[in-house]
């Protein structure tokens, strides 16, 4: 009876097959809850997934920290009264009118322009870090992009197999329902011929039950080799799936990061964003020979970072490099906007790390829900995990 409900069963179909390496696949029909084995492992890569996540919002949280610090800084400047914002404009003027003097001196060619130079010095501290982080994401990056490659021609082709195999199985049962069907009809035929024509049918029995039994035991032993076979690769695609979204998690978040970086310095690439740091470094060391200029610019600024510390700016330090922000509003509205895009670039990326927890979280959850037998030894699991965040 087993195998004739199996030939009349539908053929399942393949799932199709998306190469987006964003979005996390859970599938978990191949997996075995009573064992044991099966069932702490699924359970195990789950909570991975949400450690990863976890590691990685902690990581950017003190970079939106700070730059909503600057958002907030901006607006305690804006929010001045008069006269302490005309005083503060005054300084910001002197500062603004020794770079106009200063820039009277660069008169040499092949200089670097002003708006590279300006922001370079801003991120001066960060930026060989940040060389360093963005020659690490782009190296990492290429890594993981070949790994997720391998990974999805190998799923690719035990998908194929699967289906392969799912084609031969039905074949198989459709080889047996024939030879059953042609041995009834030859039964029919003898009886016939043995009580109809009075024939001696004695050998056709023999040789129609000995060539159906022969039929039958082999296509049931090809049957079970790829029955079994089905199994492994079933078991196979299950585990590329897993391993695919936890090397899904970091492509996201390390090709984040890299985006983030590439935005925040300005470049597109580890290897520009080094060329214009060794001209930077090389027009620094000439902008030495204006020393009147900077000490007077010096003096300005202190002066600058001594007031916005009376006004309780967080950061006062990093107006001294851009002045013209505080007399100019359009300045004032690009530098608002900058901040809000990199805070949203980062919000995203916290974001979907929490997505990655919360869906991890819903599919432990579905599991419980789906096997409540196991309910406790999962929930142990998950609250220990999450005590130990």
């Amino acid at each position: 009876m087993g195998l004739f409900a199996k030939l009349f069963r539908r053929k399942k179909h393949q799932e199709d097959i998306v190469d987006d390496w964003e979005t996390l696949i859970y599938d978990s029909r191949d997996v075995n809850f009573k064992d044991r084995e099966q069932r702490m492992g699924y359970v195990s890569n789950c909570l991975e997934q949400m450690a990863e996540a976890a590691r990685e919002t902690k990581a950017l949280t003190g970079e939106y920290s700070q730059v909503t610090s600057y958002l907030t800084d901006m607006e305690e400047i804006e929010a001045l009264p008069e006269d302490e914002r005309s005083e503060l404009d005054g300084i910001a003027r002197r500062l603004v009118s020794l770079e106009q003097e200063r820039t009277k001196y660069k008169s040499r060619k092949n200089r670097m322009n002003d708006a590279d130079y300006n922001r370079m010095r801003k991120q001066e501290d960060e930026l060989q870090e940040g060389i360093g982080k963005l020659k690490e994401c782009e190296g990492y990056g290429a890594k993981v992009k070949q790994d997720l490659q391998r990974l999805d021609r190998e799923r690719h082709a035990y998908e194929y197999m699967r289906s392969d195999l799912e084609v031969a199985l039905n074949n198989l049962r459709g080889m047996a329902l024939i030879f059953l069907t042609a041995f009834i009809i030859c039964i029919i035929m003898l009886l016939v011929l043995q009580f109809g024509f009075e024939m001696n049918t004695r050998v056709g029995y023999i040789l129609a039950v000995a060539a159906v039994a022969v039929a039958i035991t082999a296509v049931w032993m090809k049957y079970v080799d790829s029955d079994k076979e089905l199994r492994r690769v079933e078991r196979a695609v299950n585990k590329l799936i897993l391993l695919q979204n936890k090397v899904k998690i970091r492509y996201v978040n390390n090709k984040n990061l890299q985006d983030y970086l590439c935005m925040k310095y300005g470049t597109d690439s580890a290897a520009a964003l080094e060329r214009l740091w060794l001209q930077y470094q090389q027009e620094k060391e000439e902008r030495k020979e204006y020393a009147e200029a900077e000490a007077k610019t010096e003096y300005y600024q202190k002066q600058l970072v001594g007031k916005m510390t009376n006004y309780h700016v967080a950061a006062p330090e990093r107006w001294i490099s851009q002045p013209e922000a505080l007399l100019d509003k359009r300045e004032m509205v690009e530098m608002r906007h900058e901040l809000i895009v990199r805070r949203q670039a980062l919000r995203k990326q916290m974001e979907y790390n929490s997505d990655v927890t919360e869906t991890a979280r819903k599919e432990i959850m579905d599991v419980v829900g789906k096997h409540p037998a196991y309910a406790d030894e999962i929930m142990e699991m998950l609250d220990r995990f999450e005590e130990e965040l």
